[in-house]
């Protein structure tokens, strides 16, 4: 049996470059021109661009791709898939239209198998209610899989990362753990009850993103995927000009994962993470380590929850008291009510620190 992470050296999110190094990459003292109509680009960490049409609606443009996460092709396929589409329910769109983006090792992998691929990206775009369109191919020296996803959204439902206020309640609507899971079972050390657990929380779609548009009280979205709970909540605090308390009690995790932890199986991008935005985050206790590197050590259990890279991840989403109930019925609505539980606040900022970890 042909195992496809085994043709990749990351996996999924994971693959992701450092939050440090894509500020490095995207950096620039180019002026650039004036869009009026683009209402979202890079100048923000956003999950995707917006497009303002001119008629009371805004296109949502974006794209997600990466090596396999899962040795199963139709199960990669659908676990890309899902992750590229949740960009757009993030800001609170619909998606309409996806484009498959592939890679392919033609000489290693027979092309059978990347037809099992697009089959699971196709399964997923029609749970979304969108057609798989088309799509562009090349060969690479490793199995890549993703797609581009154009979505709309009404000009009063756009939800951004960058617009969190203070007061605000913090809620997740899937658990963390995928990286752990997924780095066990690519060192042959899953736990037979824990086969395909990550895959079936991956391949959900975060449909109810469009329904939490329409609550005016959402005051900021965004999807939890390869910098970890952590390093989406800084962007999110750092957009917003405000800072987070965050329980790190109330997160949930896809299932227990101490033996995990204990054996040191988490992804290398845990680490990346937490030195990318660790002098943002406060720890529980004082620390007497001098480096990100040593506090890392020192709160290894933590910290390789709250940084664990995750793929298709969960909504984070900030709501305002007086919304409380219409977002708790829309939770319901979903067969979300295991995740009404909050996970944290937003408060002012007074310190260095955007988030403090209770």
């Amino acid at each position: 049996m042909i195992k496809l992470t085994q043709y990749s050296h990351g996996a999924g999110c994971g693959c992701k470059l450092a939050p440090s190094v894509l500020d490095q990459i995207l950096h620039t003292n180019q002026q650039q021109p004036d869009y009026k109509n683009l209402l979202v680009g890079n100048n923000t960490r956003d999950d995707a661009a917006v497009y303002d049409l001119g008629n009371g609606q805004a296109l949502i443009s974006t794209t997600d791709f990466f090596m396999p996460i899962v040795d199963d092709p139709y199960d990669f396929g659908r676990i890309a898939s899902a992750n590229a589409i949740s960009d757009v329910y993030a800001m609170g769109g619909t998606p309409v239209l996806a484009i498959a983006i592939l890679g392919w090792t033609i000489d290693k992998l027979p092309a059978e198998i990347a037809a099992e691929v697009i089959r699971g990206s196709r399964a997923v775009c029609a749970e979304a209610g969108i057609p798989l369109a088309g799509g562009h191919s090349i060969d690479s020296p490793e199995p890549i899989f993703g797609l581009a996803v154009n979505g709309l959204v009404p000009l009063e439902h756009l939800k951004q990362n960058s617009t969190a206020t203070v007061g605000s309640t913090l809620y997740l609507t899937k658990p963390v753990g995928v990286g752990i899971l997924t780095t066990a079972e690519k060192n042959s050390k899953l736990l037979p009850e824990h086969n395909g657990l990550a895959a079936q929380w991956m391949t959900r779609l975060n449909s109810i993103g469009a329904a939490l548009g329409n609550i005016r009280g959402v005051s900021a979205m965004t999807d939890v995927t390869g910098f970890g709970l952590l390093g989406h909540l800084t962007e999110m605090c750092e957009g917003s000009n405000v800072a987070a308390e965050v329980d790190i009690q109330a997160v949930q995790t896809i299932t227990n994962l101490t033996e995990y932890i204990q054996q040191r199986l988490t992804p290398g991008g845990t680490k990346r993470n937490w030195m990318s935005y660790g002098n943002k985050i406060r720890l529980p206790k004082p620390s007497n380590a001098t480096t990100l590197s040593d506090i890392f050590t020192e709160h290894y259990s933590t910290l390789s929850i709250a940084c664990d890279p995750q793929t298709s991840g969960g909504l984070l989403v900030a709501v305002e008291p007086q919304s409380t109930q219409e977002f708790l019925d829309a939770m319901h609505a979903h067969n979300l009510q295991a995740y009404t539980t909050p996970i944290g606040k937003l408060i002012p900022r007074t310190t260095e620190e955007y988030v403090t970890i209770m």
